[in-house]
């Protein structure tokens, strides 16, 4: 028996639809990748940052700046100051953990030394 390939697929997905345009591509095409993100915020309110991580960060932010988080509704509002993007959420929350970590400190102090300066 013949392996498929993804051209092969191409080629049959043409012939079935013979003379009209496949509307949605290919099938590989709605293939949809999770996305995890971290994230830090800055409030000019209180002067202080909030890290985080999930897999929705507009809903986040807006749920942080709607006072629906206890620890940070009382330093509203907030704002996206860094964003991280990763595939996977293990590796995420593992790097959100190393952000609350001492030597995590020091990184986010680094990373954004020009930022936060420009905030005081």
């Amino acid at each position: 028996m013949a392996k498929i390939t993804s051209y092969d697929k191409i080629k049959v997905i043409h012939k079935w639809r013979r003379g009209c345009q496949p509307k949605a591509g290919p099938p590989w095409a709605e293939v949809v990748i999770n996305m995890y993100y971290v994230y830090i915020l800055y409030s000019d309110k209180s002067n202080k940052i909030y890290k985080g991580s999930t897999a929705d960060i507009k809903n986040r932010l807006k749920e942080h700046n709607a006072g629906e988080v206890q620890s940070t509704k009382a330093f509203r509002p907030w704002q996206l100051i860094y964003l991280e993007t990763f595939i996977n959420k293990t590796d995420a929350r593992k790097e959100e953990l190393f952000l609350k970590s001492g030597k995590g400190r020091e990184r986010v102090k680094y990373l954004l030394k020009n930022t936060l300066i420009n905030k005081k």
